[in-house]
């Protein structure tokens, strides 16, 4: 039996709740995204306020020039190919492959004279490879 009078309703859908939803998701999304504007990045390499380096018997110290120059532990090092450079890195550790590499570039030198030390220090086994830096006081910037 049908208790129901002859006329039906449809359904609606109530899309307040709907919009709340989507609004919260975009609220969300908008607080969870981050900006940048990488046109406006000023960065100043190399500076860190870090504890004076000691003296270790089992380093080598590469100093890479602004223009493109290496010395290891205070030698000229003649050209600038990877194999030259590797050649000099195994003479200059005393203590094999466990020397210990301490890059100290300058603060214009090229990306690519920093990652040849890099490659040369690593295809001669040499695994353990740091950068030097200086203080901000010593820098003269506040």
């Amino acid at each position: 039996m049908n208790f129901r009078k002859g006329s039906r309703d449809e359904p609606e859908i109530n899309l307040i709740p709907f919009i709340d939803v989507l609004l919260v998701v975009l609220i969300f999304l908008m607080l969870s995204t981050t900006y940048s504007k990488f046109t406006e990045l000023q960065i100043k390499l190399p500076i860190a306020d870090a504890e004076q380096q000691r003296d270790y018997p089992k380093e080598v110290i590469v100093a890479v020039g602004s223009d493109g120059r290496y010395m290891i532990n205070k030698t000229p090092v003649e050209g600038r190919s990877l194999e030259i450079l590797g050649a000099a890195l195994v003479q200059a550790a005393k203590a094999g492959k466990e020397s210990v590499i301490i890059i100290s570039a300058d603060a214009s030198a090229t990306h690519q004279a920093v990652i040849t030390v890099m490659e040369a220090a690593r295809r001669n086994g040499f695994s353990q490879i740091t950068f030097a830096t200086q203080s901000a006081a010593q820098a003269g910037v506040r």
